[in-house]
């Protein structure tokens, strides 16, 4: 299964990104090769639809989790229609290799 992380950085170093929509990074964790592959959210500077935007981008990457600190309700919309489960994480000082995300 393939979990994803929203991340202000491109390693398990980084801290989780609290907004989904224009979070910086996608940190993606492969449950199976147990591996991160991190990826630039080209939808953080956009105008509007940042959060449906980047439920396409992780679902065409095969996500069926995500973890952020919150998610807007068009983005809710969005996974919800794309059956990925939604998790919130409250730390928002934690670092990608911290959240507990299996």
């Amino acid at each position: 299964m393939k979990i994803a992380v929203t991340s202000l950085g491109n390693t398990s170093d980084s801290k989780m990104d609290p907004r989904f929509g224009r979070c910086a990074f996608f940190a993606i964790y492969d449950t199976v090769a147990n591996t991160y592959n991190f990826i630039d959210n080209p939808g953080k500077n956009a105008g509007h639809g940042a959060g449906p935007q980047a439920a396409e981008l992780i679902a065409n990457n095969g996500v069926k989790k995500v973890v952020s600190g919150e998610f807007g309700p068009k983005a809710k919309n969005a996974l919800e229609s794309l059956e990925i489960e939604m998790i919130i994480e409250k730390n928002k000082e934690k670092t990608i290799k911290e959240i507990n995300i299996t």
